[in-house]
């Protein structure tokens, strides 16, 4: 079972992203703010449950949750400003627009750019420790997935419904036979994408 807060007392929001490691697309991020008491034995980390449970999830989490929003980047200004920087606006844009003002943000990851004057604790695999946290790394991955099988169907050779643009064997495949789509970030290069500009 997961932690339910950080600190006691404070309204905490969670922050996740989904699709930073993938060649098309854009980059999505949650936040979400879970009620006192909040509980479900199947949340986790998005990474560790089936899409039904995400799914399913979802669901929940949208109708539950005091706030949550979610923003995605697209791969135009991914290009622009590196993966880790639109992973972050992604984050703020997400804050942005909840309907609550959190007291503190709980950001998965080792790194992040502070969002106002609302303080933040980085948590490596926070999606794993923390309620809120992996309610926004389930929102985060649903939408992005929804959005990457909409799409598909614009580009179906590259096969986005099921690989959701990330490097698969197939993705690269139709990579070498028929070049990049719009959708296709350029700056394939990971090591320049993980730069923070500080």
């Amino acid at each position: 079972m997961l932690e339910g807060f950080h600190t006691k007392g404070l309204l905490e929001a969670g922050l996740d992203e989904a699709g930073r490691g993938c060649f098309a697309g854009p980059v999505c991020a949650a936040a979400v703010i879970l009620p006192e008491g909040f509980e479900n034995d199947m949340l986790n980390d998005s990474k560790q449950l089936t899409e039904q449970q995400r799914n399913e999830l979802r669901v929940i989490i949208e109708r539950e949750a005091l706030a949550w929003a979610v923003a995605m980047v697209d791969n135009q200004e991914i290009d622009e400003i590196n993966i880790l920087n639109a992973s972050f606006l992604a984050m703020h844009h997400a804050i942005d627009k909840l309907s609550t003002y959190p007291d503190l943000l709980l950001v998965d990851g080792n790194r992040f750019t502070p969002y106002k004057d609302i303080p933040h604790h980085c948590i490596v695999k926070g999606d794993g420790i923390y309620l809120s946290i992996a309610a926004a790394s389930v929102l985060a991955k649903t939408q992005r997935d929804e959005y990457m099988e909409l799409i598909h169907h614009e580009y179906p050779q590259y096969k986005w419904a099921s690989n959701k643009g990330y490097p698969t064997r197939d993705h690269k495949d139709a990579i070498n036979q028929y070049g990049i789509t719009p959708y296709h970030r350029k700056s394939f290069n990971m090591n320049e994408q993980l730069r923070i500009d500080l």
